[in-house]
C-alpha cells in the first residue's frame, strides 16, 4: 500500500495551494482516504476525509468554508483544495487510508500513512 502527498509549497496568508494524495495496492471495497496535518509541537489534527462508498465528507470546523477535498476515483487521488490559507494552517500534511472504525479527527484507526508535504503560510 502506497500513499503519497504532493503539492505543498511556501504561500502567503490569503493565498492557495492544492494538495493531491495518489495512492495504490489496497483493495478495500469501501473506504476512505483523509488529510491530516501536524504542525511542531502540536498534536495531529484531521483536517477533511472523503469516503469512497457514497463521497460524504468530514471537514474540522476551522477549514470548513476554505478548504474542499475531492476524489478521482479513476486516477486513485484525492485532492484537498485550500483557499484563504492562514499562518496558521502551516503543518506537515499527510494522507491516509482507513477500512474500517476511524476518527478523522484525529486520525485514530487509519490504516496505513503516506509521507507528507510541507505547506507554509507567510503572514
Amino acid at each position: 500500500v502506497q500513499l503519497q502527498a504532493f503539492g505543498g509549497g511556501l504561500v502567503q496568508a490569503g493565498g492557495s495551494l492544492r494538495l493531491s494524495c495518489a495512492y495504490s495496492g489496497f483493495t478495500f471495497d469501501d473506504y476512505v482516504i483523509g488529510w491530516f496535518r501536524q504542525a511542531p509541537g502540536k498534536e495531529r489534527e484531521g483536517i477533511s476525509c472523503i469516503s469512497s462508498k457514497d463521497g460524504s465528507t468530514y471537514y474540522r470546523y476551522s477549514v470548513k468554508g476554505r478548504f474542499t477535498i475531492s476524489s478521482d476515483n479513476a486516477k486513485n487521488t484525492v485532492f484537498l483544495q485550500m483557499n484563504s490559507l492562514k499562518p496558521e494552517d502551516s503543518a506537515v500534511y499527510s494522507c491516509a487510508v482507513a477500512s474500517g472504525f476511524h476518527r478523522c479527527s484525529t486520525g485514530y484507526g487509519m490504516d496505513y500513512w503516506g509521507k507528507g508535504t510541507q505547506v507554509t503560510v507567510s503572514s
